[in-house]
């Protein structure tokens, strides 16, 4: 079986209240569940939170919800301390768990399915994550974007929050890429994942992948096909209202 959780929580540094934000009359986190709803890949849809908000909102939607620890640090450790709580409710077993970010509610259900087909193709890997170009110089200088560098065999070379690879040391065209967090682990390698230190890299750049980097493995980028913009910011929420005006998965759920 495969699953998605959306991890979420009400203290965010950047944007505090921001899983309940409104957008066209539907708080963020209700995008991200219904859209992801939709992908022909998913058993089951989970919210997964540590407040009771969006537990009570998760409610109102007939949306299940996990409740987790308020102490966790990362997504990855919420989604692990969720599934487990899943499995020992429904008995069953899943193969694949995708973290879908809570700020991410332009997703299209179509970078689900690319991202979990990527993972279940390559045996090579345990891990996959969306990745998508950069379309301008102030978005890629942007410290909020978790920036991604790729080797010609489509495997994460490298992730930061600062602009990679540099523009200022080359005259040609720079390939500007950007982690898109739909993120489906294999469940075994998610436990495994969480109960590794935290690395050197990854408490540096601020990017947990960089621990699957730095433990010797490997992450396969798969290339997302619809545009997509992450909330982090007040801002970046204008920009998203703006892009959703005519989006046309909404009709689909909103109603």
């Amino acid at each position: 079986m495969t699953i998605a959780i959306i991890p979420a929580r009400m203290a965010s540094s950047r944007f505090p209240g921001k899983p309940l934000t409104d957008i066209h009359g539907m708080p963020m986190i209700g995008h991200c569940y219904f859209r992801s709803k939709m992908s022909a890949c998913l058993d089951a849809v989970y919210i997964a939170t540590c407040d009771e908000e969006i537990r009570a909102y998760a409610e109102s939607i007939d949306a299940p919800c996990i409740m987790t620890k308020g102490t966790h640090e990362r997504a990855t450790d919420r989604i692990a301390e969720a599934m487990l709580k899943i499995e020992a409710d429904t008995g069953e077993r899943h193969d694949i768990i995708v973290l879908v970010q809570g700020d991410e509610p332009m997703l299209h259900p179509d970078m689900i399915d690319a991202t979990v087909k990527g993972l279940e193709k390559d045996p090579t890997v345990n891990v996959t994550n969306g990745v998508a170009p950069i379309n301008t110089a102030a978005e890629f200088e942007d410290p909020n974007e978790v920036k991604v560098v790729v080797d010609g065999h489509g495997y994460a070379i490298y992730f930061s929050r600062e602009p990679i690879p540099s523009r200022a040391k080359w005259d040609g065209d720079v390939p500007m890429l950007k982690q898109v967090c739909i993120i489906p682990f294999r469940r075994d390698y998610l436990l495994e994942y969480n109960e590794t230190m935290q690395t050197p890299l990854e408490r540096i750049e601020s990017v947990d992948m960089l621990r699957v980097i730095e433990n010797g493995g490997k992450i396969r980028m798969v290339p997302m096909e619809h545009e997509t913009l992450s909330v982090d910011t007040p801002y970046d929420l204008k920009r998203v209202i703006e892009a959703m005006a005519d989006d046309q998965l909404r009709a689909a759920y909103e109603n």
